[in-house]
């Protein structure tokens, strides 16, 4: 008969003696609760804006003065304190929208979520923004359901962040 090693008896007398524990604890599992991130609920009211016309307002821009013109009028990169308020404000030339008379509508997009319609010219307030950083686009539409470019105005984007 073979002899086995007294060091791999003992490892295998080890191993079946940590496997059979009668420990309630031996094979729990920790599980941890983890809420997800907050969710950003946008609340939109409008006012009434002062419907100054647009000029473009960088001469390093393309522009056509005689077609439609959109300026936002948000400085990009703008921080906001948590619970304030944020203005989409906008001049327009060459355009009149449809709650106006005209054919144009502006469309707008936070953080790439669902696109909003703004058919008058007015101001939209923004509130229930959550903390970090957030994107706004906004587009002066033509009577064809296409954006209306013109140079490099009418398709604006601009980042603020907000913060606690």
């Amino acid at each position: 008969m073979r002899r086995i090693p007294k060091t791999i008896l003992a490892t295998f007398l080890l191993a079946l003696a940590s496997c059979s524990n009668n420990n309630d604890n031996a094979h729990t599992t920790a599980t941890t609760i983890v809420p997800p991130p907050p969710r950003q609920v946008l609340r939109a009211e409008t006012r009434p804006s002062a419907q100054i016309s647009a000029k473009p307002d960088d001469p390093t821009l393309r522009v056509d003065a005689k077609h439609p013109l959109l300026i936002f009028n948000l400085p990009n990169g703008k921080t906001f304190r948590e619970g304030e308020e944020v203005v989409i404000d906008f001049s327009l030339a060459n355009a009149k929208l449809k709650g106006d008379g005209g054919d144009f509508r502006v469309r707008y997009f936070v953080d790439d979520g669902e696109m909003q319609w703004i058919d008058k010219w007015e101001q939209v307030v923004l509130t229930g923004w959550t903390p970090g950083k957030h994107t706004i686009r906004l587009e002066l539409v033509g009577p064809d359901g296409w954006p209306s470019r013109n140079g490099d105005y009418n398709v604006v984007t601009r980042d603020v962040t907000i913060t606690k």
